[in-house]
């Protein structure tokens, strides 16, 4: 799955964030909206980590990331 496909279904794959990322509230995904860099920056500053190592994350999630989630 693209991000253009995450962010266009955001609503319906926050749960899938926030399995993957438990620090974010529910308030950071309202707010984030699908938006990859303002994701990266949530993560960022929730978990305390690096740029490049959030983005490694993103990377990771959107990978694995599937039309399943979507159901």
């Amino acid at each position: 799955m693209n991000w253009d496909t995450i962010q266009g279904n955001w609503k319906q794959l926050t749960g899938q964030a926030k399995q993957q990322w438990g620090k974010l509230t529910d308030d950071d995904l309202q707010v984030v909206a699908g938006h990859r860099d303002q994701l990266s920056g949530k993560i960022q500053e929730r978990y305390g980590i690096a740029k490049d190592e959030a983005e490694k994350q993103l990377k990771e999630w959107e990978a694995k990331s599937s039309d399943d989630w979507l159901k």
